[in-house]
């Protein structure tokens, strides 16, 4: 480092100090927490504050920096950058970077504190170092329920990824029809604050429609308009759940779910599936006072597995017994291919008064419409009203008012009910395009699956490969999506297998992302079959 800037010095493990430099710029320590290049702001930020580097002297270059650090150039930028935005440092024209004339006087009258009179009276025990900033510790819990899968749902859907509706079949002009009608006139009611519980003549509209499709016995009352599913899932949990209290999952089933639940510190106990569901019987052997069950009975994520007539019977004599709510997850119940939708479980709770209800019916437009509208919606018990409403309010206040407004007369009109019965039709058609390639094209050799009687998405089991997820990130690499089942499963043993979702993609999309699941699946066959903690594609089912 030339001249005489403050040399720059590693920790143990990775020292090196610059020749000709008499004091200390930058300590990294790659074992902490705090990212490098915070590291290097906040060093470099003190040395100024501190005056061991003078105003309008001039740093190294990043690369300079970047070398005798052993870090990236990057790293180095990223820091510079901060620096700059925030007052530090300055570019000038002829190229360098310097320390800024004028230091921010707000972090220099908080760095500079007024030294303390001398006292003659003994000097007094010194308090105690105040605690490291940080999160909570249910803000450190929360963090570690991230998972790679949502960073990779930030990015453009590829094939196959599972819980993409087929935006490309959107009625964006009757959508957009409706939504500059109601900017032409923009009551203030829609531009004001509006009720936390929900925007009122949505809440009677999707009461209407769950009444006649779905079965379920409710009033507009009881509809509680929230952020999506995911949203309806964590108010749940928060309102319903004490920590340490056990809370049934399906094992494989949604990890949404379950990191809502273990955020509010519930005790996740996953109960097994055969054909007709969740085993309720392994249940009650595993935990038998659960104070809530988590389940999608209608069409079970992610095995595809329709919960029996008797099993729900049995679920619900469970919870009446037990004392035990049960969240009733209906994601994508409208497509079903063989049969009409069947009716749902909170609809066959036989019960003299609503107030004694014990379940609870969770939706969301994310599948049916298109995920970025953000509405999803409960049912809940009379009791429960309240409550839910006041929460709702302490979250974020209300969903926006427009875009309610907008679906309400969507929904009213007949555009919801058309809309859903002609995507019916064509993801009918998608799924058996991915079949016609899972049984006579490229992925035959690969895969077993059969057709699905509902849903959008299909479980392909692997015929030669035991590790699934080393699976799905070889199909990652070759630009494919393919959830594995492993990443779904708590504890029980299934079959290595992949969710491939088809809604959200034609069947010329389809058949080229199969040749190249299939070239994926042959690579993975060749490599060692070992564990791997590669990123896993997909969201999930919905959120």
């Amino acid at each position: 480092m030339p001249g005489n800037h403050p040399a720059v010095r590693r920790t143990p493990a990775a020292r090196r100090r610059v020749a000709s430099t008499p004091s200390v710029l930058v300590t990294l320590d790659p074992g902490r927490q705090v990212p490098l290049h915070q590291q290097v702001y906040a060093d470099i930020r003190d040395a100024i504050l501190s005056g061991r580097i003078a105003a309008r002297a001039q740093l190294p270059s990043s690369r300079l920096l970047a070398g005798e650090l052993g870090i990236s150039r990057t790293t180095v930028s990223l820091a510079f950058d901060q620096l700059r935005a925030e007052g530090y440092l300055e570019t000038r024209e002829r190229g360098g970077t310097f320390v800024a004339a004028t230091i921010p006087d707000r972090a220099l009258s908080a760095a500079r504190r007024p030294a303390a009179r001398p006292s003659p009276r003994p000097a007094a025990r010194p308090a105690p170092a105040a605690p490291a900033l940080g999160p909570s510790r249910r803000g450190i819990a929360l963090s570690a329920l991230t998972t790679p899968a949502m960073a990779v749902s930030s990015h453009p859907a590829r094939a196959f990824r599972t819980g993409i509706p087929a935006l490309d079949a959107f009625p964006h002009s009757v959508w957009g029809h409706i939504s500059a009608r109601l900017w032409r006139r923009a009551p203030r009611t829609l531009l004001a604050y509006g009720a936390p519980n929900g925007y009122e003549p949505l809440r009677r509209a999707i009461a209407h429609y769950i009444q006649m499709s779905r079965a379920v016995r409710c009033t507009a009352e009881q509809v509680i308009i929230v952020g999506g599913s995911q949203e309806a899932l964590y108010l749940s949990a928060q309102l319903l759940v004490e920590p340490g209290d056990a809370a049934w999952i399906e094992d494989p089933g949604y990890a949404g779910a379950r990191n809502a639940l273990a955020a509010a510190g519930a005790r996740i106990v996953g109960v097994p599936l055969d054909d007709e569901g969740l085993d309720v019987a392994h249940g009650r052997r595993l935990a038998p006072h659960a104070r809530l069950a988590y389940i999608t009975p209608s069409h079970q994520y992610p095995l595809g597995v329709t919960m029996s007539i008797g099993r729900r019977l049995a679920m619900l004599d469970w919870a009446r017994q037990s004392g035990a709510w049960i969240l009733e997850d209906d994601y994508d119940s409208e497509f079903r291919y063989t049969s009409r939708p069947l009716p749902s479980l909170q609809g066959l709770e036989a019960e003299d008064n609503a107030r004694d209800g014990r379940v609870i019916y969770i939706g969301s437009f994310s599948k049916t419409l298109f995920p970025s509208l953000r509405i999803g919606f409960l049912v809940v018990p009379s009791m429960l009203v309240d409550t839910f409403g006041a929460a709702r309010a302490v979250l974020d206040r209300q969903s926006p008012t427009v875009e309610q407004a907008v679906l309400a007369e969507f929904i009213a009109a007949g555009h919801f009910a058309r809309h859903v019965r002609r995507m019916r039709a064509l993801y009918a058609e998608r799924q058996d395009a991915l079949l016609r390639a899972a049984h006579d094209g490229p992925l035959a050799e690969h895969v077993q699956t059969i057709a699905a009687d509902a849903g959008m998405h299909l479980v392909a089991w692997l015929r030669h490969i035991r590790d699934d997820m080393h699976a799905s990130a070889c199909a990652l690499d070759a630009g494919v999506e393919a959830p594995s089942l492993s990443a779904k499963c708590l504890s029980s043993n299934q079959p290595a297998a992949l969710l491939l979702g088809y809604a959200g993609f034609t069947p010329q999309t389809l058949a080229k992302a199969s040749e190249r699941l299939a070239v994926a699946l042959q690579v993975a066959r060749k490599r060692p079959h070992k564990r791997t903690n590669a990123p896993v594609a997909g969201t999930g089912h919905h959120t």
